[in-house]
């Protein structure tokens, strides 16, 4: 039997099936526990799914929303998807065996990297209640394949509206402090406290980061990723006043670390 075959549908919200050649079976003892939202990088949803279904490319992810906020499954969500590469969150590095991966149709950067239609946001909110209700995933285990993966990847991007979503009951979000010339100061990178403290919360909130160091190259990839998702309106890696205080309104109880519903 062709394991790429799938028999029928997860979810109700699924208009089509493109079966994905491009999956192999989750690690022993691992169940979704995490969604990863990602922008597909392509020019046309057709090309989306060509891609993501060819086996010499392998690469794969279990969704696919396209502009009009149509839904297709790739591969089944018991089966592992190779859409999270080289990533890691909270000290786990199989993102793969831990996550399901939706691809949001949005040719990206590299071709003018347009606005997330409203149709589409609403789509994506839908299969995220879905998934979270179905496999019982917390609202802050949803993330960016910019927050796994810093650096290498950049999506779904700083136009991605995670505070809208955020109001649909879907991933975590704190306003930012506004990026101004009173809330942006002289740059904190050589205050070794400030730079302490920005790498104890990056690290507690998840994101791969060595809880002491200076401020270097790596810092900054993780403070962009950071950015990307939390505070969009600059995303230039730097330590600044803005950062720190988002960052700091971050954290989740002790309790909710383990990204698990109490």
């Amino acid at each position: 039997m062709n394991v790429s075959v799938i028999e029928r549908p997860d979810s109700s919200l699924v208009a089509d099936l493109h079966p994905s050649p491009n999956i192999e079976p989750r690690r022993p003892g691992f169940a979704p526990s995490i969604v990863i939202l990602h922008y597909t990088g392509l020019l046309t949803v057709e090309r989306a799914l060509d891609v993501l279904s060819r086996p010499d490319c392998k690469v794969s992810c279990h969704y696919v929303i396209d502009e009009g906020g149509r839904i297709v499954q790739m591969v089944a969500e018991d089966k592992r998807a190779w859409h999270a590469g080289l990533s890691s969150w909270h000290g786990e590095t199989d993102i793969n065996s831990a996550s399901i991966g939706i691809e949001i149709q949005n040719p990206g950067h590299m071709h003018g990297y347009p606005e997330f239609p409203d149709v589409q946001m609403r789509a994506v909110a839908a299969l995220c209640r879905d998934l979270a209700l179905r496999h019982d995933i917390a609202p802050e285990r949803f993330l960016a394949h910019s927050d796994v993966a810093p650096g290498r990847k950049i999506d779904p991007g700083e136009k991605f509206d995670w505070p809208w979503l955020y109001g649909q009951g879907i991933g975590h979000w704190v306003p930012p402090a506004p990026f101004d010339a009173d809330n942006i100061g002289p740059p904190l990178e050589s205050r070794s406290a400030d730079v302490r403290r920005a790498r104890a919360l990056l690290a507690a909130y998840g994101y791969k980061v060595d809880p002491d160091g200076p401020y270097d190259a790596d810092l900054r990839t993780v403070l962009r990723a950071f950015q990307l998702h939390f505070r969009p309106a600059c995303t230039d890696g730097r330590l600044d006043r803005s950062t720190l205080d988002t960052l700091s309104r971050l954290q989740l109880p002790e309790s909710r670390k383990d990204g698990r519903f109490v």
